[in-house]
């Protein structure tokens, strides 16, 4: 009994052994996999290969997620996710891990990583000197939005990247609007929530 024991024992301290070293190998792989995708320019990502069609990777991702699970979900965008969930999926996505979005994230952690990639974007989605047209544009049309064609005009004046990607957001967001009805967010509303994350 006792050589059983202490048979029971070894095997246990060797077991340990192994479990207090398997996360010192998970996190130098993923160190080593480990690549910016928040808080770096689209240009950037675009020369690593990150960015398919104009739009980053991460961002139709995310995208396409909400898209297929989330149009009708009342309070999108509006409800913030868990601080630490948003960080922790970052975290997950810059690691190159796998994260099965729908089973493993909410609706509102997801949205709030979307809202926090536009807004980490250097420089914003739309930069200061379109920005500047754009207001100056909308004073002189007395708070009209004047011609369609003038307001295209001065944004295909942004890098092609950020006109793709603005281009595709608004083509999503105009699906969330369509659907006002079940999630509450109106073009008004969508307005002030992405706004500060699109004009910085």
């Amino acid at each position: 009994m006792q050589l059983l024991h202490n048979k029971t024992a070894v095997q246990v301290k060797e077991d340990m052994k192994k479990m207090v070293q398997i996360p010192i190998l998970r996190s130098r792989t993923v160190a080593a996999k480990h690549t910016k995708l928040f808080g770096v320019s689209l240009c950037d990502l675009r020369e690593k290969g990150l960015v398919q069609d104009g739009v980053p990777l991460v961002v139709q991702r995310m995208v396409e997620h909400l898209r297929k699970h989330a149009l009708h979900q009342e309070g999108l965008f509006r409800v913030n996710g868990n601080v630490r969930a948003v960080e922790t999926l970052k975290q997950r996505l810059e690691s190159g891990e796998d994260v099965d979005l729908l089973s493993e994230c909410d609706t509102p952690t997801v949205a709030s990583l979307l809202k926090r990639y536009l807004r980490d974007l250097p420089e914003g989605l739309v930069n200061s000197t379109v920005q500047q047209e754009l207001i100056q544009h909308h004073q002189e049309c007395g708070g009209d939005d004047g011609s369609w064609s003038d307001l295209r005009d001065l944004l295909q004046q942004l890098p092609d990247t950020n006109h793709s990607l603005l281009r595709y957001l608004c083509h999503f967001l105009s699906l969330v609007e369509r659907n006002h009805k079940d999630n509450r967010m109106t073009a008004l509303n969508l307005a002030t929530v992405f706004g500060p994350s699109v004009f910085q």
